[in-house]
Order: C-alpha cells, then structure tokens, then sequence
C-alpha cells in the first residue's frame, strides 16, 4: 500500500529551494510547475528530443505529468532516486531539470545523473552551475561515494559541461540506453567525492 501522505506532500508542495547559486535555485518538481514545464519542453522539444528516450504522445499532458511527479514521489520514498527543477533567481523561470536516478547501495553508493535543459536557456552556463551547486549535497545529504553520467558521443556540448564540472571519461559502452528510438553507444563518466567540482 503506498503512503499516499508522503507522495501528496511531493505532489503539491514539493520542498524548500534545497540549494541556491548566484543566479539559480534548485528544488523538487511540485504539481503546480506542470504549466511551466509543458511549455519549456514543448519549445525545446526539436533541442531536446535527439538526446532523450522517445516522448510518449501524452508526454506534456497535466495527467502525464502528475503520473511522473507520483513516480520521483516513489522513488525518493524507496531511495532509489530524486528529481531536481532548476528555477532562475531573477524571475523564478524553470530552465531545466537534473535527476539522480538508479541509487545502488550497499557496497557501491552510488548513483547517475541526467539532465536537461530549455533551448532559450542553452549556453549561459546554467546547468554548469546548477551541476556545480547540486553535486556537493548529491555526496553530503544522499550520502553517495560516487556520481555518474553519461552522453552520446555526439553529443559535444554534454560531454564538454560533464569534463568542465570535474567528471572524468571512464569509458564507451556500446547501445548503452535507446534514445530517440535507437540503441545509442555512449561516452561514460564518474565523479568520486572529494573530487574537485566545478574547475571553470
């Protein structure tokens, strides 16, 4: 039986700004953040889609997005992940968004990150210091040893951010995860606590 208290507090309040930067702030999603949502991704939608699994056609729905929310609900509850929305101080626009997904316990401590963020907001440097300003409480608050990411090798400008914040390449693993509808080979990256974050 699920603990409908703890998914309806994520669905609608979501939490405090966790973390905040010079020119961002950063907390879990809220119900109330769909419309902003569906519209950065539908006009990011051509950017974004070649980087992404395939968009189910209900993928910026209000329903779809509730389902989504119940799911980072879920899986925060379960430790298995948590999502973050990347809101801009000046006017409290969401630019993007980071997930910590697939948390393994035990002897590995350790999780992955994926990220997005809106085509408008591209190339100003956000997500670098989002990235930057997240990673410190990813190994303090969710007590993880180690951080990994990965990228599709044409995908420059992710792998240039990932190698700037302090990742470092590990590896290429071939028809690593189908995105876009195709088995794609990926560039592999880790960061180990204690690493230096953010070398800008």
């Amino acid at each position: 039986m699920e603990d409908r208290s703890v998914i309806d507090r994520f669905l609608y309040s979501g939490s405090q700004k966790i973390q905040t930067s010079e020119r961002l702030y950063i907390r879990t999603p809220r119900l109330s953040d769909w419309a902003a949502w569906a519209s950065i991704r539908s006009s990011s939608r051509d950017f974004l889609t070649p980087w992404e699994p395939t968009w189910p056609a209900d993928s910026l729905t209000k329903t779809n997005f509730k389902a989504r929310l119940r799911q980072y609900a879920r899986d925060a509850r379960e430790d298995r992940g948590v999502a973050f929305f990347i809101f801009r101080r000046a006017d409290d626009k969401l630019v993007g968004s980071i997930t910590l997904s697939n948390i393994r316990r035990g002897v590995a401590q350790t999780g992955t990150i994926g990220y997005w963020i809106g085509e408008g907001y591209a190339r100003n440097g956000y997500m670098f210091e989002a990235l930057s300003l997240l990673l410190p409480a990813l190994f303090d608050q969710y007590a993880l040893r180690r951080v990994e990411a990965a990228c599709v090798p044409e995908n420059k400008p992710s792998a240039s951010l990932l190698r700037k914040v302090g990742f470092t390449e590990e590896g290429y693993a071939r028809e690593y995860l189908c995105i876009n509808g195709r088995w794609r080979d990926h560039l592999l990256f880790a960061m180990i606590k204690g690493e230096k974050i953010g070398q800008e």
